[in-house]
């Protein structure tokens, strides 16, 4: 799974309609820039693209007065919160997952009923279970990496990795189930997009071909 596809629909959704600096603007002020691959070129493409696909409607808007570049405004369709969704659920359960998806996914959990993300999560753990047992068929970690050599370190972080996961997960449904948080249904959701005025502390300066469409 690409982490800019669900980035990128998930920050049109929280704004309901914006243009593609906009988006930009989002993903850096999450920072999503130092651990994603959200690089300007690839949520411009990225826009088009889903566009193309129909998971996003253009809106051409007219220049301003003032004489600047039209811009266009992207809106998710139906098509485009059912494809969110479901990557925020895959990413939340497949422990395979790399780092900058399974981080997009926790930011956007709250998208997703409380209960269904609970269960979600708990999927994940059966999973990390569950490939955990088919490794320590052939590697057994109370003997120590040095049962395969040097090579033993490598099944020695596998399974440090999993274990630190699986722990981090059951703490994090463990506050989801005490109340933690706002999920879907249950009142205004946390707002974590920047205001048309708000200015970025985040954001890199940087310009790009891109900003002005």
């Amino acid at each position: 799974m690409s982490a800019i596809r669900l980035l990128v629909l998930g920050a049109v959704r929280q704004h309901g309609r914006a243009h593609g600096y906009q988006v930009r603007n989002d993903l850096e002020y999450w920072g999503a820039h130092e651990w994603s691959n959200a690089k300007p070129g690839s949520i411009y493409h990225a826009l088009k693209q889903m566009a193309k696909q129909g998971l996003l409607h253009a809106h051409e808007v007219a220049p301003s007065t003032a004489g600047g570049p039209p811009r266009t405004e992207y809106e998710i369709t139906d098509s485009g919160v059912e494809e969110y969704l479901g990557l925020v659920r895959e990413a939340l359960t497949s422990y395979d997952q790399k780092m900058d998806v399974k981080s997009a996914a926790i930011g956007f959990m709250v998208d997703l009923p409380r209960g269904e993300t609970v269960a979600l999560l708990k999927e994940r753990i059966r999973r990390i279970e569950e490939w955990r047992s088919a490794v320590t068929e052939h590697y057994v970690p109370e003997a120590g990496p040095g049962q395969l050599g040097h090579i033993g370190e490598i099944m020695n972080l596998w399974i440090h990795t999993a274990d630190a996961e699986a722990e981090w997960t059951q703490g994090l449904i463990g506050r989801i189930e005490g109340g933690a948080y706002i999920f879907a249904g249950e009142g205004d959701p946390f707002v974590g997009v920047l205001a048309d005025d708000e200015g970025n502390p985040y954001a890199t300066g940087e310009r790009h071909p891109g900003d002005d469409h």
